[in-house]
């Protein structure tokens, strides 16, 4: 006879307590069933939650409940609630085995007709709760795999033509806030490999892979937020500028880079020029400062520009960040309210 397990949760945010249980299931069924719920306890939206378990678990059948009964209670008319949700969504198919690591256990068992597996009860194995992430990731880093923990830190990317200030805010706001930064690989990868101040045209789909390598490992151990200094949509334009064309790869990552951050910040070109070697003037810079606005338009990209010394750019970036939420339609909530304080 096929053995079929069930468990069910928010997974706000999955964790390794959580993954213990799935584990735990897949060594004792033939197949394993996560019913995911819709909650408001967290930013992260469902689609998100359940492809973190599609992506660590590709053989679990993963059911998005968007419609089920909101919390746990051991009130009975809950209980009833949430037993007819779950065997509605069943439709009628047995399951074998109920686990979970929660007082609910023993009804829901009861009501599916099967065994009322605990797993891990008392915390004993891994000692942690959702509740516990939520108030502080970075503190439980340890029990948050790294496909989970990258969606729970805000990326803040801050955009620009040469000598506006990007690198100086980015290292000051991760100081600032006790995180990690992501510097521009590609100056690292042009003072290395440039000849006569040119690199050829494959080089910047290397400077593209070489950035987001660096992204991630330092996204990995952000707390809160993560600054980059200038993405695939910089080295991009860098490319057009160079040799009038880009390479199809860094055009791919550059199309990506729009829904990769959660904020862009666009430094403005109303500093004083640092005019170094490696730099092509003055001009030069407003120049591209203009082509670079263009592309975040035509990208439909919203962006917040940044003036004024160091301590007043980092000021607006503070604003922005108290009243931002991962997820929430930051922009247009800014304009229900009317503020223009922003732009």
């Amino acid at each position: 006879m096929k053995t079929l397990g069930l468990t069910l949760g928010k997974f706000a945010p999955l964790h390794k307590g959580h993954q213990y249980m799935f584990e735990t299931a897949l060594r004792e069924v033939d197949e394993l069933i996560v019913v995911i719920y819709e909650t408001d306890v967290t930013p992260v939206p469902l689609q998100v939650r359940a492809a973190w378990i599609r992506k660590l678990y590709p053989t679990v059948r993963v059911i998005e409940a968007w419609a089920g009964p909101d919390g746990y209670s051991n009130d009975r008319e809950h209980e009833i609630r949430e037993e007819q949700y779950i065997l509605g969504l069943l439709n009628g198919e047995q399951v074998t085995h109920f686990y979970s690591s929660e007082f609910y256990g023993e009804h829901m068992s009861k009501a599916l007709g099967a065994i009322d597996r605990r797993v891990d009860e008392a915390r004993g194995v891994v000692p942690i709760s959702a509740t516990m992430v939520r108030s502080d990731p970075y503190k439980y880093r340890e029990f948050v795999s790294d496909i989970v923990y990258r969606d729970l830190i805000v990326k803040v990317v801050f955009v620009g033509a040469m000598s506006t200030g990007k690198s100086t805010i980015t290292e000051a706001l991760a100081k600032r806030y006790g995180t990690t930064f992501a510097s521009e690989y590609g100056r690292d990868y042009w003072t290395e490999h440039q000849v006569d101040r040119r690199i050829d045209l494959p080089a910047f789909d290397e400077i593209a892979i070489g950035h987001l390598e660096r992204e991630e490992q330092a996204l990995l151990e952000a707390n809160r937020y993560l600054f980059v200094d200038t993405n695939a949509i910089t080295t991009y334009m860098f490319a057009l500028d160079y040799h009038g064309t880009a390479p199809e790869l860094l055009t791919r990552i550059a199309l990506e880079n729009a829904q990769r951050y959660d904020l862009f910040f666009l430094c403005d070109d109303d500093i004083p020029y640092d005019d170094t070697w490696d730099r092509s003037g003055d001009q030069k810079r407003h120049v591209f400062h203009k082509q670079i606005i263009a592309d975040l338009k035509q990208r439909r990209i919203p962006y917040i520009t940044l003036r004024g010394d160091l301590e007043e750019r980092m000021s607006k970036v503070a604003e922005v960040l108290a009243r931002f939420m991962p997820y929430s339609n930051f922009f247009g909530e800014l304009t229900d309210r009317g503020s223009s304080r922003l732009s």
